[in-house]
């Protein structure tokens, strides 16, 4: 289990004022985040190229996957004509700084 003192360094280095509750749920978090940065450690590496990762995932149809392919829109101009306040070709909006 991480302890109490590496928790206060973190919190330290992130800015963060915990209460006494709070460290102790903060050492258990980060003790199972830490666990399972273990875990994944060990898991099997897989080698290959990417095709054959896809494979071993399930994603084995690559040729299913669609080309990027630019198509043309109404979809701006609409929200644009639908907008109740507009200059040129563009939607005004309230100045928020």
């Amino acid at each position: 289990m991480i302890s109490k003192e590496e928790v206060e360094h973190i919190a330290k280095l992130a800015r963060l004022e915990l209460t006494e509750k709070e460290i102790e749920k903060m050492q258990k978090d980060l003790s199972e985040v830490f666990d399972y940065f273990e875990l994944l450690k060990k898991a099997p590496k897989v080698k290959g190229d990417y095709s054959n990762i896809l494979k071993n995932v399930g994603m084995s149809n690559l040729s299913a996957t669609r080309k990027d392919e630019m198509k043309k829109s109404d979809l701006a101009e609409e929200i644009i004509k639908a907008s109740p306040d507009k200059k040129d070709n563009y939607i005004r909006v309230k100045s928020i700084l």
